[in-house]
């Protein structure tokens, strides 16, 4: 044996011991109080998902091919907190309820929702909006009625297009009351494709 190959070896050795006394960063971080923002990405039928957390609860999803992900991230660290890591396993029931939720088995979800993004006249509507039931639409001004603006449909519908949680805040249950499908955060394909994944239906209006 040459000195190269022992001193590999016992380098090897040194790392196999050292290896398990390394900190889990985001665990080690979150223990110092110095985690307030988990993040990370996840695959879907619609695309890739960035989601973030806090101490609170869900505070953000978005789509990333209609939003660049720095910039999200960027955003969150200056409306939220810049104190943020990528910390998968804290996002863990978030993306394990999203996955049961595309796969059939889940009409609702269970998860904290942390509101901070919303205004207030946004969080009435949103409010409003997750009471549509799975398989269900409802109307821009119905919504806007129930959020206490009977006029402000299209305010209403701002607030939808502003919803930071889309998916888990059903925006995408809203439609026109003419029955055309309207607008949304993650394209109108996405939205005829979650209304055809509660509904069953395979045609929806354009």
């Amino acid at each position: 044996m040459n000195e190269t190959d022992d001193l590999e070896r016992r380098l090897a050795r040194a790392g196999a011991r050292l290896m398990p006394e390394l900190p889990d960063l985001p665990a080690a971080a979150a223990a110092a109080g110095m985690l307030d923002l988990a993040y990370t990405t996840t695959d879907s039928p619609l695309g890739t998902l960035l989601l973030a957390s806090t101490d609170h609860g869900l505070v953000r999803i978005a789509y990333l091919d209609f939003a660049d992900r720095d910039e999200v991230l960027q955003s969150l660290a200056d409306r939220v907190s810049p104190r943020m890591l990528e910390a998968p396993r804290r996002l863990d029931e978030s993306r394990r309820e999203l996955a049961d939720y595309f796969d059939g088995r889940r009409r609702e979800f269970d998860l904290p929702l942390d509101r901070r993004l919303m205004s207030d006249f946004t969080q009435r509507v949103l409010s409003a909006t997750a009471t549509i039931p799975y398989g269900s639409v409802s109307t821009y001004g119905a919504v806007a009625r129930e959020a206490g603006s009977p006029r402000g449909s299209r305010a209403a519908g701002n607030a939808l297009g502003s919803n930071p949680m889309p998916i888990v805040i059903p925006c995408h249950r809203v439609l026109h009351a003419g029955g055309g499908i309207g607008g949304y955060t993650g394209g109108l394909e996405r939205k005829r494709t979650l209304l055809e994944l509660e509904s069953g239906r395979s045609r929806l209006p354009v």
